[in-house]
């Protein structure tokens, strides 16, 4: 199938040669008896003062394990805090491992976040007049647009030859990680709306402060994405490739839902992905997970980031400290052939859904890619309960196997006029262009047409 888009093709327009010209910022003041603060180091707070606010109502202890705080009624307390919006924002409920003080933080201590890296941080929290954190947004100056996964090279080599700096930005994500998440983080404290639009305007004030060209929050929720475009945020969509469980007991009833044809195709793929002689798939989490899993597996993540990217984005040292902290949020599916490992694929756990990051192998075998990556991931959600997988960036090949297009979301503010009106009038294009293809695709999934 045909795409009306690509990945390369994210440059606006012409941009008018005025550099000095700044668009005024459409922002709201904070509500009152709260301060912003800026943090060069997520480490300068306490973990369970971030968590509070970047999963509320769950608590992590020990390498990782996971409960629900015994003194929060979240569902109720979210309610209250999101008011109209709480139907369309009830994922704020659910855990995220990389919102996590102990991910985001690993990030920076293993040194893969940090300003040799271009990744300096800038962290915002919002706070009342006893110095509690009622909100918080996890935030970077970045010097380019390296492992983002949304691609704006072509915004600011226009910019440049406009005779403008697009470097430094603010750029509001979790680094390296394409997956979907609160990006604005509030806990039941305070008002969900009020502190989000508290949150936006502090980071144009950072923005200006720090010469920085432009704010761009990446892979937003819905409703984030909704309000931030209604403060003069400009409104960007992209694609992923999810597969959701239906209440599914087994892999087979899964299979039972798609068309026969595709039915037999996934059957044929698992069996050759696992033909050659001696392949066994392991899952590997939680107090299983020892440095020698993250050796091997580090060897399949450098092979695989040095040959798409060069540089692999994250080093040895963050894979150990993942594993002190997160183990039992983390899952290693690995093959192994003749007792040594050949292949391997991350994911990490959270309350409702397997979020797939990571693979790489040292012996090549047709399908196991597919099977490590794809095949096994929706088993480990069936047997886990898990509602769905989220399999990363990229990748219409994944629709034949039972992974559905769903729409991603980032919102972008820009200083210089002529470069916002002119992104802005890409973006307006390629939000249809973003619309069409995912119809289309949807068209074509792999799941039977009625009875």
């Amino acid at each position: 199938m045909s795409s009306s888009r690509s990945e390369d093709d994210t440059t606006p327009p012409g941009i008018p040669e005025a550099p000095e010209t700044s668009k005024a910022p459409e922002t709201r003041e904070p509500p009152e008896a709260v301060t912003l603060r800026i943090l060069s180091a997520l480490g300068d707070v306490p973990s369970a003062a971030w968590d509070n606010v970047a999963n509320p109502g769950w608590i992590l202890s020990g390498r990782g394990a996971l409960h629900r705080s015994p003194d929060c009624h979240l569902e109720q307390e979210l309610s209250q805090a999101l008011g109209a919006d709480f139907d369309l924002a009830r994922a704020d409920a659910d855990f995220n491992p990389f919102l996590s003080h102990a991910f985001l933080e690993a990030l920076e201590a293993a040194g893969c976040a940090c300003a040799e890296t271009g990744w300096l941080p800038r962290h915002m929290v919002l706070e009342d007049t006893s110095g509690e954190i009622l909100g918080a947004v996890p935030a970077y100056l970045k010097s380019h647009s390296q492992g983002e996964y949304v691609f704006d090279h072509g915004w600011a080599d226009a910019f440049h030859r406009a005779g403008g700096d697009y470097y430094p930005k603010l750029q509001i994500s979790v680094p390296f990680t394409p997956a979907t998440g609160r990006r604005f983080l509030t806990g039941p404290g305070i008002n969900r709306e009020a502190g989000l639009q508290a949150l936006a305007a502090g980071l144009v004030q950072v923005c200006q402060r720090t010469g920085a060209s432009s704010v761009h929050a990446t892979f937003l929720t819905k409703p984030e994405w909704d309000t931030l475009g209604e403060l003069g945020y400009l409104q960007r969509t992209d694609q992923q490739f999810h597969w959701e469980n239906q209440g599914y007991d087994s892999f087979e009833d899964f299979l039972a839902d798609l068309a026969s044809r595709k039915r037999k195709a996934i059957r044929k793929e698992r069996r050759e992905a696992l033909s050659a002689d001696g392949i066994e798939v392991e899952w590997v989490t939680g107090a299983d997970l020892t440095e020698a899993h993250w050796d091997a597996f580090y060897t399949f993540y450098v092979d695989t980031g040095s040959r798409k990217w060069g540089r692999p984005y994250l080093n040895r040292k963050f894979f150990s400290l993942i594993n002190e902290r997160l183990a039992e949020r983390t899952l290693l599916v690995l093959a192994k052939r003749h007792g040594r490992y050949i292949a391997g694929a991350l994911n990490f756990i959270g309350s409702k859904t397997l979020f797939g990051r990571n693979w790489g192998c040292t012996e090549h075998h047709p399908f196991l890619h597919f099977e490590l990556c794809y095949y096994q991931a929706i088993d480990f959600a069936i047997a886990k309960g898990l509602k769905r997988v989220e399999a990363g960036a990229q990748g219409a090949h994944k629709l034949a196997r039972g992974y559905l297009p769903a729409t991603t979301y980032s919102a972008h503010w820009i200083a210089h006029e002529g470069l916002h009106d002119a992104v802005a009038d890409f973006l307006e294009h390629e939000r249809r262009a973003v619309e069409r293809e995912n119809a289309a695709l949807a068209d074509h999934a792999p799941f039977r047409k009625g009875d």
